[in-house]
């Protein structure tokens, strides 16, 4: 039996070196990918401990050595946009054993996340006109990159997934709001663009979020600290394991004696609870594990986010959570990357309050002014009250391009629609002050609606408005001093204002509020 075991053991430690490491890369390495212009761009993987390993791009060429877990990294120096189909060559070299990995057809444009929920997967073939649009979706320089919904208990290192070149049969299935997003860069910019998604429909923002991501943030503590007990490198971790450790160490202890003493063993300590992320996708961290780990830090312009329906109770604690959000992605990617997101659309959500839905829009509108580098898309003149998921996906796609192309390629577009900037008491009338409102008019040609104001005793009633310049002239025959404004709020609101370039104003209150 000695000598059986001995050979076996042999014959594991002879196949040690054929189950060495093989060179890889993150499945977000892969032919038909692009690469981020003008700033340095990780290139990463695992290899053979210790072996030299060297990157091949564009006239560049870039050596490491792995470490001792096979870990490597370089950065290419920033690139200029290329639309030329290039090769990106890897190889490892250890002890004149030598590994290639070969990507072709690479572009150098502008890659951008997009995350979120269902509004964001929502796939081509089931949006407003979607056989025309698709029928024209030959984009030979728009790759497209759809990450499997998988949550995991722990970070996730391979993702089934590879680039696409964007084409009809290609974008059936990809989210309409990242392609027309896509699009309107792509044609504008003129520069080839990468999608790289990564959304769950129906999912809270909570398990988007990183676990570093929660630190520091007081209201939510709560979760940073039942995320932290899931992590082995925690010291709430490790504490618990040790407790444990030690209670089934003297179980051993006791129940070895039982057994000598012809005793009852009684029944082992139960395996400490919340050590072990349980869970399905709305827990904590598993989106983020299982969905987003793999791409970090592939280099990326900016993200784009369409989520909320399912945090809209929230209020303005969705601040401090897209805050939690954008702190983990940041300091994972390593810098500060501009967040674009689609304000939800209006909708019914059954007998639910009608001002739930509207506190979350103020809640969003924070976010612009309270986290650098946010915009805001306003859809609520592209709705379907009796349909959560509005089938026109161009309008937020091309929404959030203007925000991109106003704030980071420096172009002269107007991107965001009415925004309140001061509400001016004046007897019976409150004179409410707009930015973004160059050519305030509406839509319909009608005077403006869901305007309210209260007087000192709190009750919103319905005013008048009148468009005078960038600002509008809001009164009630009910209310004979209005001292508070707010306009839009209800969980249907519709509203016709906007500004010359056709941008709706967002939902917002002001004043003396109740």
């Amino acid at each position: 039996m000695i000598k059986k075991s001995c050979v076996i053991l042999l014959a594991i430690l002879f196949a040690i070196p054929c189950l060495a490491a093989e060179l890889t890369l993150p499945s977000v390495f892969s032919d038909h990918m692009v690469l981020q212009r003008e700033q340095p761009v990780p290139v990463w993987g695992k290899a053979d401990p210790n072996a030299v390993v060297t990157v091949e791009f564009a006239g560049q060429k870039k050596t490491t050595t792995a470490d001792r877990d096979g870990l490597w990294m370089v950065k290419l120096d920033p690139l200029k946009a290329s639309s030329k189909a290039r090769e990106l060559n890897v190889s490892s070299s250890l002890k004149s054993k030598v590994k290639k990995r070969k990507f072709t057809d690479v572009l150098v444009g502008e890659v951008w996340l997009c995350s979120g929920q269902s509004n964001m997967q929502w796939a081509m073939q089931g949006t407003e006109n979607a056989a025309e649009a698709m029928a024209a979706a030959n984009y030979p320089e728009i790759r497209l990159y759809d990450t499997p919904r998988v949550p995991s208990e722990s970070p996730m290192e391979k993702i089934d997934a590879q680039w696409k070149t964007c084409t009809p049969e290609a974008v059936k299935s990809f989210s309409g709001v990242a392609y027309y997003f896509g699009r309107k860069l792509h044609q504008d910019l003129d520069v080839p663009v990468g999608l790289l998604l990564s959304a769950w429909g129906g999912t809270l923002i909570e398990p988007w979020i990183p676990p570093c991501g929660y630190e520091g943030i007081e209201s939510l503590s709560a979760i940073h600290q039942r995320v932290q007990k899931t992590l082995p490198s925690s010291p709430l971790y490790k504490q618990a394991m040790a407790d444990y450790l030690t209670d089934i160490s003297q179980w051993f202890f006791d129940a070895e004696k039982a057994v000598q003493a012809d005793r009852y063993i009684a029944a082992p300590p139960e395996f400490p609870e919340g050590l072990i992320l349980t869970g399905n996708q709305q827990t904590p961290t598993k989106l983020y594990n299982g969905m987003l780990y793999a791409h970090i830090p592939f280099a990326i312009r900016g993200a784009i986010w369409y989520q909320g329906e399912s945090n809209r109770a929230d209020g303005m604690l969705y601040v401090d959570k897209t805050q939690a959000l954008l702190n983990g992605w940041h300091k994972l990617w390593g810098y500060d990357f501009p967040f674009y997101f689609v304000q939800i659309a209006p909708y019914r959500y059954g007998n639910e309050d009608p001002a739930v839905l509207a506190r979350f829009w103020e809640a969003e509108a924070e976010i612009v002014k309270a986290i650098p580098k946010t915009g805001m898309a306003v859809v609520s003149d592209y709705t379907t009250l009796d349909d959560i998921h509005p089938p026109n996906k161009e309008i937020p796609g091309t929404r959030l391009a203007l925000l991109a192309e106003a704030n980071d390629y420096g172009m002269d577009v107007v991107c965001t629609g009415p925004v309140f900037k001061k509400m001016t008491p004046k007897g019976s009338v409150l004179k409410v002050t707009f930015d973004s409102a160059q050519g305030l008019t509406t839509r319909d040609g009608k005077t403006p609606d869901w305007f309210e104001v209260a007087g000192k005793d709190g009750l919103f009633k319905k005013a008048e408005a009148e468009i005078r310049g960038n600002t509008v002239i809001v009164q009630s025959a009910e209310v004979a001093k209005p001292v508070a404004v707010r306009f839009a709020w209800h969980k249907l609101a519709v509203p016709n204002l906007v500004n010359g370039a056709g941008l709706p104003a967002a939902a917002f209150r002001a004043g003396d509020l109740p």
